[in-house]
């Protein structure tokens, strides 16, 4: 895969880089954020940006047959650098700088070719040199947000909480991510108190961050609402009346049941015996399985609740990111629904939604074509043929 990422690199000059200013796109159909079927079918870019929305007529830049075109896919939740090692086994361990930046990108690379063209990851310090990298356009990869770190010490003082989130900032962090609950694997159950909480999500906002909690039991989902934190991660034991209080709070929820549970399952062999992944944080994990089969669809009918898409991709599961879209279609969630959550309610939850997650004019030129039709068949928008991130073709033919 590092061969893929440099080759890749390596065509950037000339090929890409080269591409022209103005490209006209033309596909089968355009499936907008809200995933309403657009009366146009061709869009036009120019510099990097969404120019125009029109109907076919003369010749085009790039044609993409069939496909259908929809804005570039988010995820909101990511591990970028998780990784396995030459080993085979999850790597924790210290190891060069440079070394973990590149299984980062190449982690990044197969996470656009899958169409994802912004993610969040939540967190490590050393994602900055990589975000970094991506916004200059010199490696191939998603728009990428990041906690650069957790906070999870649940002895620190509200003070001190406080303290550690203008540090985030002034470390150049996009937001904060907050353990609000141990794992699944230990239980789930409540390690912040409200206090904490009110401290650590209060002072994110004074320093104009979001706030990402992750929180399995419902009494920390409710802490974390009640504290107007942003998102609310994972929730695998929420209650009806937890969903609720998300909902009347306007709190995002990002329930994660389609990929990495059943991503660590089938790595078992990789990660077991590493920290808490033991045989019984491995049988937690099964039990999980079935209470998300039962939490999901209560959130579904949760009126109000905005539920974003993340999957918590970690090592084994980069690229792999669509698995979560397909697994809430087959809990109940409409396909228009899993294509909104995939991106505009994404864009919503990250501060971004006057800039991706739609198809308009002056929006980034992030742009995704798959073949067939998501509406009728979800299982489309595995079958990604073209992938342009900010005017840029990545996937597909360029011009």
């Amino acid at each position: 895969m590092l061969r893929a990422i440099l080759v890749s690199i390596c065509l950037m000059s000339p090929a890409v880089l080269a591409q022209p200013s103005a490209i006209t796109v033309k596909a089968r159909a355009i499936i907008n954020g809200d995933g309403r079927v657009m009366t146009g079918n061709v869009v036009t870019v120019r510099d990097g940006k969404i120019a125009a929305i029109g109907s076919a007529a003369g010749p085009f830049t790039i044609d993409l047959g069939d496909a259908t075109l929809l804005p570039g896919f988010i995820d909101t939740h990511v591990h970028i650098d998780w990784h396995f090692n030459a080993e085979g086994r999850y790597h924790t361990g210290p190891e060069p700088p440079e070394q973990n930046v590149m299984y980062a990108a190449e982690n990044a690379y197969v996470t656009l070719m899958a169409g994802f063209t912004t993610i969040q990851s939540v967190g490590s310090p050393r994602d900055k040199a990589l975000r970094d990298a991506l916004a200059r356009g010199v490696l191939p990869g998603p728009r990428l947000l990041s906690s650069l770190g957790q906070i999870g010490n649940a002895k620190a003082t509200p003070d001190e909480l406080r303290a550690i989130v203008r540090q985030r900032k002034a470390d150049g962090a996009d937001l904060v991510k907050i353990f609000a609950s141990a794992s699944i694997r230990d239980g789930g159950t409540p390690t912040m108190t409200q206090e904490q909480l009110d401290a650590a999500c209060g002072e994110a906002k004074l320093q104009g961050l979001r706030s990402m909690v992750h929180a399995h039991s419902p009494e920390a989902m409710m802490r974390a609402a009640r504290a107007g934190c942003t998102v609310v991660e994972h929730g695998a034991l929420a209650t009806p009346e937890a969903l609720r209080l998300l909902a009347d709070r306007g709190v995002y929820f990002d329930p994660n049941i389609g990929l990495v549970t059943q991503n660590y399952l089938e790595n078992k062999a990789r990660f077991l015996g590493i920290g808490n992944y033991t045989e019984e944080g491995f049988a937690s994990m099964e039990k999980g399985l079935a209470l998300k089969d039962q939490m999901f669809p209560a959130a579904l009918k949760t009126p109000g609740l905005k539920i974003v898409m993340g999957t918590d991709a970690v090592a084994g599961a980069h690229g792999q990111n669509m698995r979560e879209v397909l697994e809430r279609v087959k809990s109940g969630q409409t396909p228009v629904e899993a294509i909104r959550s995939l991106t505009s309610v994404s864009a919503e939850s990250l501060g971004l939604d006057k800039q991706i997650g739609t198809i308009a004019p002056g929006f980034a030129a992030d742009l995704v074509a798959v073949a067939g039709d998501p509406l009728t068949d979800i299982g489309a928008l595995a079958r990604v043929q073209f992938v342009m991130r900010g005017g840029r073709v990545y996937r597909g033919s360029a011009p």
